[in-house]
């Protein structure tokens, strides 16, 4: 059973209450009883308030010595300063203690049923997985660096959290990554997908853990942009990768009927098929549990930009589907990372893939300048998502009524058709000021990616550019 700690505090609470309840009983037991002498008790006899307050000390000794119960404040539950009364009151007290007890239980038990699973180095899971190290940890899961013990390779093992919804969720997301492995075998494409290469059900000591086994790749591309926060990635990179995450947006939208949902840096993965890269990409891992977001350059340095050989050498593959849903069949109307959000998801919409496309303009912007397109705040008198669709309005223009006022929760954002609730005053931008003025562009590089985001961006989805299309754009394939 568990047991609490004794703050000196509470310690000299129970021995004030307990010496309370001692000297009381001392004066009762001193006292004649009035019975019969015309004085009268309302409730019991003078005779049982003695017993009543002998009981009451033993019950609360017997209580204190069992187990103590804290609340937020530090402050005892249950064993507060109990006056003097009748039998049933130490019934109640018994039964108040009694109720704490299985509220303490259930608590344990609610912290660890549904937990993350303890995962320790050397552990072998499946009897053929050894972990290595810890990659990650999140709300949902931890990925673990494991040595396959019978093809002798390294993998990565994602174990889920035990709660039943976490196991539903995760038997959808092998659903998906098994559509995409057998689309893979059949179209000899999607190669810019990650892998799945087995699952399997353990359990532990909270309960049981889906476990999805992929191969092992680098660190995310949020490390990479680590080191070039000032002015964003070399746009030759930029474009090789966009390029790799289009084409796997559409292999998934095209041939497996799969929308992401959740593009963004932490889910594009780096790989490197030359050997020459393992120098770069392992033990990179540490940035993506934010004990530093960059990568090792020249000279072994943390924030060092990389060769540009090594650069052009570095591969992106599309990671995590745990948010991924059928094109036919939404899980969720609430997805995306915030800042990555299209604006129909915002608005409540019906969405579909080019909710994909909009959050990797978004993506394509953040890594060719280095700073988010969209990065809404919440303020005093309006949410992060008023911010959100104002900082949209302000960039891309106003949206136009007859869309505005189609959306099922137009009036959570507008007061008439066009105008925003709660956020009066706009400071109207264009992309080619930002880019020509923040980041100093030359108008030559402004206007062909100007056009490619624009063509993401688009506020109707139907004429939003799908992902072949955003792979012909012209801007990708000029030097």
């Amino acid at each position: 059973m568990h047991k609490a700690r004794v703050c000196p505090r509470t310690q000299r609470g129970l021995k004030a209450a307990r010496d309370q309840l001692e000297s009381r009983s001392g004066e009762l037991q001193n006292e004649p009883d009035e019975e019969g002498s015309g004085a009268s008790c309302p409730d019991v006899s003078r005779s049982l308030l003695k017993r009543t307050a002998t009981q009451t000390c033993s019950i609360l000794e017997v209580y204190v010595q069992k187990r103590l119960i804290l609340n937020s404040a530090n402050t005892m539950v249950g064993c507060t300063w109990f006056p003097i009364a009748p039998l049933a009151s130490c019934q109640n007290l018994l039964h108040r203690c009694a109720m704490e007890e299985q509220m303490e239980e259930e608590t344990l038990t609610a912290q660890h049923t549904g937990g993350h699973h303890p995962v320790r180095e050397g552990e072998v899971f499946n009897t053929q997985y050894q972990a290595l190290r810890k990659l990650g940890c999140g709300t949902f899961a931890t990925v673990w660096l494991c040595e396959d013990m019978r093809r002798k390779k390294q993998v990565a093992v994602k174990v889920l959290r035990s709660r039943e919804g976490f196991a539903e969720a995760a038997k959808d997301e092998v659903a998906l990554l098994r559509c995409v492995n057998s689309m893979k075998k059949k179209d000899g494409a999607g190669e810019n997908i990650v892998c799945l290469l087995d699952d399997f059900r353990m359990i532990g000591e909270n309960g049981f853990h889906m476990c999805l086994v992929f191969e092992a790749l680098g660190p995310s591309l949020r490390c990479l942009m680590g080191n070039y926060t000032a002015q964003g990635l070399p746009l030759s990179f930029v474009k090789r990768s966009l390029q790799q995450v289009l084409a796997g947006l559409r292999f998934l939208h095209e041939r497996c009927r799969i929308i992401h949902t959740d593009i963004k840096p932490e889910n594009i993965l780096l790989y490197g098929r030359d050997r020459s890269l393992q120098r770069i990409l392992p033990g990179t891992h540490d940035c993506d549990q934010g004990t530093d977001s960059r990568l090792k350059g020249p000279g072994n340095a943390l924030g060092n930009r990389l060769e540009e050989s090594d650069l052009m050498s570095i591969e992106v593959k599309i990671a995590d589907l745990g948010s991924a849903c059928w094109t036919y069949k939404p899980f969720s109307k609430e997805i995306q990372t915030q800042p990555y959000r299209a604006l129909e998801v915002l608005l409540g919409l019906d969405y579909g893939t080019p909710a994909d496309i909009w959050s990797t303009g978004c993506l394509a912007f953040e890594m060719a300048t280095g700073e988010r397109l969209f990065d809404p705040q919440p303020g005093k008198y309006f949410s992060r998502d008023d911010d959100h669709v104002a900082r949209i309005i302000e960039l891309l223009g106003r949206i136009p009524p007859q869309i505005a006022y189609s959306w099922n929760k137009s009036t959570k954002f507008f007061s008439r058709p066009g105008a925003l609730l709660r956020i009066s005053r706009l400071s109207p931008r264009s992309l080619h000021t930002i880019l020509s003025d923040r980041h100093r562009w030359t108008r030559h590089e402004v206007s062909p990616f100007t056009s490619f985001l624009l063509a993401s961006l688009h506020y109707e989805p139907q004429r939003r550019a799908t992902a072949a299309q955003c792979l012909q754009h012209a801007w990708l394939s000029a030097p």
